[in-house]
């Protein structure tokens, strides 16, 4: 009886050193080691190239972006917002910085290229900060957060390269949360009818002979548990869409 009931001990912690990696593994709040470096000069130029976001892109979330090699995926990671901190305990905070992804890009086995201004947010006084920009590269631990735009709805931005009305391309960001922006429709007001739109490259999403009329659009969210959710914005894209233009949706996400 004694050797059974070790036996079915034994069998429980084994099981449970199993299944413990696993868990691990797919902890969305864990932290995950890395490296990072920063773009000297992106308080003029920003990170951006890879996303679309043009000049914006050195300036959302108050200039703490980021380039990301395999986080960008292929565009999906476009806008998605990490807590980056670096883990030299001489310099760096332990709350270090939040970033929102804008570009694609690595170098001296880095997951992030940061701003400038992001790269010194780590840091836990001005004097680190500069000690910290001198080392260039640091070791870093992040984890994907929610991003949070206060009192902005969900914004779509006609890029440079659109034609009315033979060519629409455009950008969307300030969605707030943790999920991913995987696929866009673009409807006609009158007869409804959709179209999946093209992701051209990052977070721009393109079509050619685009519907005339004001132009509705749904933006399909996907979460990292596969859950999926259409959002439908309040306001249409105008009939009448310019080159360069904003425009609110009028939704936001949590």
């Amino acid at each position: 009886m004694a050797f059974s009931l070790w036996s079915q001990l034994s069998l429980f912690i084994v099981l449970l050193v199993v299944q413990t990696p696993g868990e691990a593994a797919t902890c969305s709040d864990c932290f995950v080691h890395s490296r990072a470096s920063y773009y000297p000069n992106s308080e003029a130029q920003g990170t951006d190239s890879a996303c679309g976001f043009g000049s914006f892109g050195a300036t959302i979330n108050g200039g703490d972006v980021s380039a990301a090699s395999d986080l960008y995926r292929n565009g999906v990671g476009c806008g998605a917002c990490y807590q980056v901190r670096c883990t030299n305990s001489r310099y760096c905070s332990d709350k270090g910085a939040t970033v929102v992804i804008t570009d694609q890009g690595s170098g001296h086995n880095t997951d992030f290229i940061l701003s400038k201004r992001a790269f010194s947010r780590m840091a836990q006084t001005t004097d680190a900060a500069a000690s910290l920009l001198s080392l260039g590269v640091v070791d870093i631990e992040y984890r994907r957060v929610s991003c949070s735009y206060p009192g902005k709805n969900i914004t779509i931005k006609i890029d440079e390269n659109s034609n009315y009305p033979h060519y629409l391309a455009f950008v969307i960001y300030y969605q707030q949360g943790k999920n991913d922006i995987t696929a866009v429709q673009l409807c006609e007001t009158q007869n409804f009818a959709c179209k999946l739109l093209d992701r051209s490259y990052g977070a721009v999403w393109t079509t050619t002979s685009p519907p005339s009329g004001p132009l509705q659009i749904r933006m399909l969210f996907s979460d990292e548990d596969g859950d999926e959710n259409w959002v439908v914005p309040e306001n249409n894209i105008p009939q009448d869409w310019t080159v360069g233009q904003t425009y609110d949706s009028g939704v936001q996400v949590n």
